[in-house]
C-alpha cells in the first residue's frame, strides 16, 4: 500500500519495492494490509480511495474515513411497520372537551375535517354521543425496499374471505347442477329413453376423436357450452398458410408470428384475385394504408419543393393542400385534353360505347365446374347500355313502356298512359286508367262553371284582369328565382350571415345589463334554413380547435 502520508516522497528503491509488495498483495502472495479494527484491507481498492486526505491521516492504513460515522446513521421504519388507519383510541368520553370538533366531539380533529354525517344538533350543544379519538401516528420513514414493497401492509387474513366465497360459490353451482339432473332425469328418462341413452353413449365413445372440440379444456370447471372463449384460431378444415407452397425456396413462413409476406401461389402464375390467399402483403396493401402512402409521399414531395409540412404534425395542413393540389391536378388535365381535342379533333371516338357491346365477346377464359361454379377466371360482366336502368319514378313499381293499349305505352302498375304520371296503384287504376284519345279531345282551358248573372259584366271582367296580373306575377317571381343561379344564392346568403355575426357580436358586447329585453327576438326566426344559408353558416363558423384557423383570414 501506498504510505498513508502523501506528502511523504519516497526515493527509487522504496516507490519500486512498494509497487511489487501491492502486485503480490493482489497476486495472493503477500498478505492483506490491516486497519486499526483488525480487518484486512482489499488489495484491489484504488489508490484514490484507499488513502485518506491529508486533514484527516492518521499515519496508518485505515478505511475510516470512507465509512459513515455511527451517530450518521439515519435509523428506518421496520418492513412489517404500517400506518394504522380507521383505528380509534381509548372509550368515548361523556362530556364535551374545549377545542373538540364542534359535530362529532372528537379532540383530534376540527369540525371542517370531520368525516361523519353532518348532525342536525352538534355534540357541542347536546354533550352526548360523543365520538371516540382517532390514533394519530406519525409518518412512517421507510427505506428504499419499504418504500417500494408493494405487500407492505397487506393483511394475509383479508383474502381468506375471498376464498371462502369462491368456495361456496362453486358448492351452490354443483348443487344447482345436480338439482337439474335429476330433475330432467325423473321427468324426460323411462326404459326406451334409458336404452336410447345407452346407445348414444357407446356411439360417442366410438367417435370420441370425432367430437373432440366439444371436450372440456383441461384446468376448466365448467360446461363447454357456456365458455365465452375462443379455443381455436381456426377451424380444423382450413389449409395453414405453410401448405400452400411446400418448395424449400418459397415464400418464408414466420412460425412465431404465424405470418407468410409474400404471395404462395406467385410461382404458379395466378393473380391475388384468383387464389384463397394471397400473402399477408395483400392485405396490408388495402384500406387506408394506401391512401396513408400517397399523403407521406406528397409531403416528402412538398418539402423537396420548399412547403413545409408534415404527416404527423400537421396532418390538416397536408389534407388540405393534397386536396388543392389534387383539384389543380385535374383541372389542368381536362384544359389540356381540350386543347388537344379542339386542335386535332376527335372526340366522337371517347364516347364510343364499350367493347361489350360492339363485338359481343370477349377473350376472357372462364372454366366452370360440373356445378356451375367458377373453377378459374371471373365472371362475366353483364354488358350495360347507355339508360339508366331499374330506375323507378314517382312510386312506379315498373318502368315506362311495360304497358300498351290502343296504341299507346303506359306503366303496368296503374295502367296509366300518361309518361312522368303519378303512380296510384291498381286498386286506383279504374279511375286513373286514362286514354289517349281522351286526353286530345278534351279541353283543358274550357271553363265549365256557369256564367254570374247576378254581377255586371264590367266587374267580372276587371275582376278576370286582376287575377291575370296576379298569376302573372307569380310567374315571373318563379322565373326569376329559377334563373338565378345557386353561386348568386351563395353569395346572398353569405353576405347575410356576415351581418348577422356582425349583429350577434355587437349585441354581445354590450352588457348584457344594459342590452334590452327583448333585443335577440329578431335573431330567432322558426322558418326552416336553405341549404345556401346552412352551407353559409358552415364557411363562416368559428373553430377554435382547429390547428389550421390562425392561417385563415377574416373577409
Amino acid at each position: 500500500m501506498a504510505s498513508s502520508n502523501p506528502i511523504t516522497k519516497l526515493n527509487r528503491e522504496d516507490w519500486k519495492k512498494q509497487k511489487e509488495l501491492e502486485e503480490a498483495r493482489k497476486a495472493g502472495t503477500a498478505p492483506a494490509e490491516v486497519d486499526e479494527e483488525g480487518k484486512d484491507i482489499n488489495p484491489h481498492i484504488p489508490q484514490y480511495i484507499r488513502e485518506a486526505p491529508w486533514y484527516v491521516s492518521t499515519g496508518r492504513p485505515t478505511l475510516k474515513h470512507q465509512r459513515v460515522p455511527g451517530e450518521m446513521i439515519k435509523t428506518y421504519a421496520g418492513m412489517k411497520d404500517w400506518y394504522t388507519r380507521g383505528m380509534k383510541a381509548g372509550p368515548a368520553v361523556a362530556k364535551f372537551r374545549k377545542g373538540a370538533c364542534e359535530n362529532c366531539g372528537a379532540l383530534t380533529h376540527k369540525k371542517k375535517d370531520c368525516m361523519e354525517r353532518p348532525r342536525k344538533i352538534g355534540a357541542r350543544y347536546t354533550g352526548s354521543d360523543i365520538a371516540r379519538d382517532e390514533v394519530i401516528q406519525p409518518d412512517i420513514d421507510l427505506d428504499f425496499a419499504g418504500k417500494r414493497d408493494r405487500w407492505n401492509g397487506y393483511d394475509p387474513e383479508e383474502y381468506q374471505q375471498i376464498v371462502n366465497e369462491h368456495a361456496q360459490m362453486e358448492l351452490a353451482k354443483k348443487q344447482l347442477k345436480s338439482d337439474q339432473l335429476k330433475q330432467e332425469f325423473t321427468e324426460t328418462v323411462d326404459e326406451e329413453d334409458a336404452e336410447t341413452e345407452k346407445k348414444n353413449d357407446s356411439d360417442l365413445e366410438e367417435d370420441e376423436d370425432k367430437y373432440a372440440h366439444e371436450e372440456a379444456m383441461p384446468g376448466t370447471k365448467f360446461d363447454t357450452k357456456q365458455r365465452m372463449t375462443v379455443r381455436n384460431l381456426r377451424i380444423r378444415e382450413d389449409t395453414a398458410k405453410y401448405l400452400y407452397n411446400l418448395d424449400v425456396n418459397g415464400p418464408y413462413y414466420d412460425p412465431k408470428t404465424r405470418s407468410m409476406r409474400e404471395n404462395p401461389f406467385k410461382e404458379m402464375g395466378l393473380s391475388a384475385t384468383e387464389v384463397k390467399y394471397a400473402g399477408d402483403n395483400f392485405v396490408r396493401n388495402s384500406g387506408d394504408t394506401v391512401r396513408m402512402a400517397q399523403a407521406q409521399v406528397f409531403a416528402w414531395d412538398a418539402y423537396d419543393r420548399g412547403t413545409s409540412v408534415h404527416l404527423q404534425a400537421e396532418p390538416t395542413k397536408l389534407e388540405l393542400l393534397q386536396k388543392n393540389f389534387s383539384v389543380k391536378k385535374d383541372k389542368f388535365k381536362n384544359e389540356l385534353q381540350d386543347s388537344i381535342l379542339s386542335k386535332y379533333g376527335g372526340e366522337e371516338h371517347l364516347d364510343a360505347p364499350p367493347k361489350e357491346l360492339l363485338m359481343a365477346q370477349t377473350e376472357n377464359y372462364v372454366e366452370y365446374s360440373r356445378f356451375g361454379d367458377i373453377i378459374k377466371g371471373e365472371e362475366k360482366v353483364i354488358a350495360k347500355s347507355k339508360y339508366e336502368e331499374d330506375v323507378y319514378i314517382n312510386n312506379h313499381t315498373s318502368i315506362w313502356g311495360s304497358y300498351w293499349e290502343s296504341g299507346s305505352w303506359g306503366y303496368v302498375c296503374c295502367y296509366s298512359l300518361v309518361k312522368n304520371s303519378y303512380c296510384v296503384g291498381k286498386d286506383g287504376a279504374g279511375e286513373a286508367k286514362v286514354s289517349v284519345v281522351d286526353l286530345l279531345t278534351s279541353n283543358p282551358f274550357t271553363n265549365d262553371k256557369e256564367p254570374d248573372t247576378s254581377r255586371p259584366l264590367i266587374e267580372q271582367h276587371q275582376e278576370k284582369r286582376k287575377e291575370k296580373k296576379k298569376m302573372k306575377k307569380k310567374r315571373k317571381d318563379k322565373d326569376k328565382e329559377e334563373s338565378e343561379s345557386r353561386e348568386d344564392r351563395l353569395a346572398r346568403a353569405l353576405k347575410a350571415e356576415e351581418e348577422r355575426i356582425k349583429e350577434v357580436d355587437g349585441m354581445l358586447a354590450v352588457d348584457e345589463r344594459k342590452r334590452k329585453y327583448n333585443s335577440l327576438k329578431e335573431m330567432q326566426s322558426m322558418q326552416a334554413p336553405t341549404e345556401e344559408e346552412i352551407e353559409a353558416f358552415q364557411i363562416k363558423r368559428k373553430r377554435p380547435d382547429d390547428p389550421m384557423a390562425q392561417f385563415l383570414t377574416n373577409n
